[in-house]
């Protein structure tokens, strides 16, 4: 299991905010899962028909939502949940495939609208902290290249570096492939968005990946807050 922890740092840049943990083990991303490619199809329609005639207005009354519009917007940045929950309702997209642990996430994530982060537990490396960022710190994205990244955002730091950023996502050390066994689910919710949303999120991802890896081993689900 890993062990996770916030800096005081965090605690008092970002006093509201909560953090959420969820680290599985005994699982296969290897191949498709045809029963989460079902799930994809019912949550789509769920999404429709519970959000008909929204606008962005109507989706920003959503507390949620509006929390992380409060955060995003201090960076000069559109939260980019909101654009794909308006992609799939207003546009009739259809949810991503990418791989199972990925997917199980981004399904969560559609319900509830609590960012979250999924890294492959292997290629972390501890101490790993709940962090601030600082000014003319660097994240090496998914894509690989580097990137300045806005001091005061909350991000994820092992001994290598940052490994995730609210605005900027994820690097391109710790993702989730093929061969991912063991994963880490971290959340990351702004002030006003509730302990309870965040628990909501973590229990979604569980009962998602369930789907297709029934006998995954629960490591840790847990709650960081500034309090």
């Amino acid at each position: 299991m890993l062990s996770i922890s916030a800096t005081d740092g965090w605690r008092r840049s970002h006093a509201g905010a909560t953090i959420g943990l969820l680290e599985l083990s005994g699982v296969d991303n290897a191949a498709p899962s045809p029963i989460l490619e079902s799930r994809k199809r019912e949550l789509e329609a769920q999404l429709r028909e519970a959000y008909d005639g929204f606008d962005r207005n109507d989706f920003l009354a959503i507390p949620v939502l509006a929390a992380y519009r409060r955060y995003y917007r201090h960076f000069k940045k559109t939260y980019h949940l909101l654009l794909q929950i308006e992609s799939i309702v207003l546009r009739g997209k259809d949810l991503p495939t990418v791989s199972p642990l990925v997917d199980s996430n981004f399904l969560a994530e559609m319900e509830s609208f609590v960012l979250t982060a999924g890294h492959d537990v292997e290629k972390l490396n501890e101490p790993i902290l709940i962090d601030e960022s600082l000014e003319g710190e660097l994240i090496t994205q998914m894509s690989g290249g580097s990137k300045a990244i806005y001091a005061r955002d909350m991000i994820m730091r092992d001994a290598k570096g940052i490994s995730c950023s609210i605005i900027y996502g994820q690097d391109n050390r710790s993702p989730i492939s093929s061969a991912t066994t063991q994963v880490i689910y971290v959340s990351y919710a702004p002030p006003e968005v509730s302990a309870e949303s965040v628990s909501t999120q973590l229990q979604g991802i569980e009962e998602n990946v369930r789907l297709f890896s029934p006998s995954a081993i629960l490591e840790q689900s847990r709650l960081i807050t500034t309090e």
